[in-house]
């Protein structure tokens, strides 16, 4: 099965990262943010990737491009620039870079790598969200209900604490964020048959407007509610509170054993 992940976005709202970079290679514990998406999804056994590039593109091009080496140890003839590799531990990946436009929306960028995908249920995911859910126990539930598109449902971390007022002004209750403040949103990481992507127009379709409005006015649309950890970095807040979780082991997202 193929995963594609959708990495082309400008990533605005974490500036501060993301002017250098393309947002999915923003580190988390020293590792792009994109490295830790595709360790999950090849934990559940999917481990052919489709990457839609766009902004600074280039840079995961490198970044792959070099990674067999990047995870070796070297022997290098500084003169002749000849080098054996003494040990590598690069993942058993296949990984299909694809640019698909600076401007091209995210139903455009899943159009435009349709070729590469063929006739076969495929995985679609954002380069930017982390998270513990079972993609095996998703699929599982794919197939169940015989739909064209699942999507993960899942409750956003709270960001402010809750207040229940009374009438009189009294505070009743006080819940220090709450993950369950907004109800349940699209937390990415779909299952798709390849006749979802007929939703979409071409590169100026959002792929979370008219093509998710419409699977769900023909009822092909179903969510596969996550309980678990959910948490995409949009923010230098969030970047900071993932790379803590990371450092003090407790990274939920981390199902993966190596």
């Amino acid at each position: 099965m193929k995963a594609v992940i959708l990495a082309g976005g400008l990533g605005t709202r974490i500036a501060e990262e993301s002017d250098h970079r393309p947002k999915p290679m923003i580190e988390v514990g020293g590792r792009p943010l994109l490295w830790h998406i595709m360790k999950a999804y090849a934990h559940h056994g999917v481990k052919d990737f489709i990457i839609c590039l766009g902004y600074k593109g280039y840079m995961i091009k490198e970044f792959f491009f070099n990674y067999h080496n990047h995870m070796a140890d070297l022997k290098i003839d500084l003169k002749s620039g000849a080098h054996t590799v003494l040990n590598s531990q690069a993942e058993d990946w296949s990984v299909t870079l694809v640019d698909t436009g600076a401007e091209t929306m995210t139903g455009g960028r899943l159009k435009r790598v349709a070729s590469y995908i063929g006739n076969e249920t495929f995985c679609l995911t954002y380069g930017d969200g982390l998270s513990d859910i079972n993609i095996a126990a998703e699929m599982q539930f794919h197939r169940r209900h015989g739909k064209l598109a699942t999507v993960a449902a899942v409750r956003p971390p709270g960001r402010f604490g809750v207040l229940n007022i009374g009438q009189a002004g009294d505070v009743r209750s006080f819940e220090e964020k709450p993950s369950n403040e907004i109800g349940w949103i699209n937390g990415g990481f779909f299952i798709l048959e390849p006749a979802a992507i007929d939703y979409i127009d071409g590169d100026v379709t959002s792929w979370e407007r008219e093509p998710l409005q419409n699977l769900a006015r023909d009822g092909q649309l179903a969510a596969y509610q996550h309980h678990g950890f959910w948490q995409p970095c949009d923010t230098l807040r969030d970047k900071r509170q993932l790379d803590e979780l990371w450092r003090s082991g407790q990274a939920r997202w981390r199902v993966w054993n190596d």
